[in-house]
């Protein structure tokens, strides 16, 4: 099978990570739109579906470009060492400016895609494809059972609308070392990580099924339909395993994957059936240096968002400086992360325009 390469997962994965990075760094966290903050615990805000979207992709991906290497020698070696790679950049990025080694975040964006990424390909490899969304559901309906129905040590009962009172916060707080982002759990924990699995693994399943038909209305329709039936299944779910990113509950799972299945059919109509002439050279760019992009965004915050290289921070001086010009709070904070993502822009494009393509 030739590898493949379809520039609406580009495209796709490119707006992902332009989103990700607008989302993660505003010009003040005091003054952000509720649409670009994630949901405080229970329920689905636009940003929710930013970083499911980005495994989903990753999911779809390994399908493109191991479907002709499952056969040949090494490939497990090359998965085992991109995951290493991508796993030691996020514990870099977590660790610079200052390399404060007595405090580490042992998960996080990076490693948690390394993890998955790993899990997934290995299962891509060593399984049959018919079989792969059969494992999503299953490792999704175990998921749910122990969140759902086997008590917890030290509690009198499950409580999913409180942070602490279920297995995911009881095995961080007693297995994952180093620090936490929630100081006794970590919304990239341990136990959460079956729900981002499930999420690759049906990303998997729609780049199954669009190699499955040969005419692009099949394709689309199947992918459509599939998606349609993720959305209504994680909703019903919903109601015993309420929709939750922190925790990456199997209804989250569901919905994020349903949408992000729909999305890419759009994609796929637009940009490689209709070749939308709409500009894509931005969220192709990002798209084709996705890491390099997410790397960029993490390792400048040291010079736009602290005052380690600079006297200055210049985030907050410039929304000052704004919000004095008599723009409102909010606006100020997302012209600021417009401009952030701007200043990325200008390497990752310049890298699309000679064609080099950095891959972990």
């Amino acid at each position: 099978m030739a590898k493949q390469r379809l520039l609406s997962l580009d495209i796709l994965r490119g707006l992902t990570i332009f989103l990700m990075i607008i989302v993660n760094t505003p010009g003040s966290w005091s003054h952000v739109y509720a649409p670009l903050l994630h949901a405080e615990w229970d329920g689905l805000t636009p940003t929710d579906f930013v970083f499911p979207s980005f495994l989903f992709i990753v999911g779809a991906s390994i399908v493109f470009a191991l479907g002709n290497k499952v056969d040949q020698s090494g490939v497990v070696t090359r998965i085992l060492w991109r995951s290493l790679k991508i796993y030691l950049v996020g514990l870099g990025l977590w660790l610079w400016p200052e390399f404060d080694f007595s405090n580490i975040r042992y998960v996080g964006v990076l490693p948690r895609i390394a993890i998955v990424y790993l899990i997934c390909a290995l299962i891509f490899v060593f399984t049959k494809r018919s079989n792969q969304w059969r494992l999503a559901l299953w490792i999704l309906t175990i998921y749910t059972i122990v969140m759902v129905f086997i008590p917890v040590p030290g509690l009198d009962a499950i409580d999913l609308s409180v942070p602490m009172k279920n297995w995911a916060h009881y095995i961080d707080s007693k297995l994952l070392p180093g620090y936490l982002w929630q100081e006794t759990w970590d919304p990239e924990g341990l136990l959460s990580t079956a729900g981002a699995v499930g999420t690759t693994l049906l990303g998997m399943t729609a780049a199954s099924i669009y190699q499955s038909y040969d005419e692009t209305a099949d394709k689309l329709f199947a992918m459509m339909r599939k998606g349609f039936v993720l959305l209504a299944i994680g909703y019903l779910l919903s109601y015993l395993f309420p929709i939750n990113k922190a925790l990456w509950s199997s209804s989250f799972t569901l919905v994020t994957a349903g949408a992000c299945m729909q999305a890419w059919a759009v994609c796929i109509y637009l940009f490689d059936v209709n070749k939308s002439t709409f500009p894509t050279l931005l969220m192709e760019s990002f798209g084709k240096n996705p890491i390099i992009a997410y790397v960029l965004s993490g390792i400048l915050t040291s010079i736009f968002y602290s005052d380690f290289i600079l006297p200055i921070e210049l985030n907050t001086e410039t929304v000052k400086f704004l919000i004095d010009l008599g723009l409102a709070p909010k606006l100020s904070s997302l012209i600021y992360a417009l401009i952030y993502v701007g200043v990325i822009s200008i390497p990752i494009i310049m890298l699309f325009k000679r064609k080099i393509f950095i891959r972990l």
